[in-house]
């Protein structure tokens, strides 16, 4: 499994990027796209929304069951992945590349309390 180093991740396996202009990226692990199995269709949040951090905001579905996508940290929503709607198992091909939104934080230090690469997986057991 793969676990880029420099991105952070939550508990609830998302992946967060930090991006030039201070927005945070964000996806899901490649351990939760694998756990989740074949993602079959995505319900993302709409740009404008704000969200304090753990909100569930989103959800993945799979052939297996869905789960809920949380905001990392607290901030308004600027954008989603429009192009999952007619490939959602593109998450499961290139989960590191098929993000599903973009937060602009309340605090742009919020992603300081977020895991690094290591304790991520340290805490999946890899």
């Amino acid at each position: 499994m793969s676990t880029p180093a420099d991105l952070k991740y939550t508990e609830s396996h998302e992946w967060i990027r930090t991006e030039a202009d201070g927005t945070l990226t964000i996806g899901i692990s490649d351990h939760a796209q694998e756990a989740l199995g074949d993602i079959v269709f995505v319900d993302l949040p709409e740009a404008g929304r704000q969200v304090v951090a753990s909100e569930a905001i989103a959800v993945v579905e799979s052939v297996k069951a869905a789960s809920d996508i949380y905001a990392p940290v607290a901030g308004e929503v600027v954008e989603s992945n429009s192009a999952l709607s007619d490939a959602p198992d593109s998450v499961n091909n290139a989960p590191y590349e098929a993000w599903l939104f973009k937060i602009k934080p309340t605090d742009p230090k919020a992603t300081d309390a977020l895991m690094s690469a290591d304790q991520y997986r340290q805490s999946i057991g890899e």
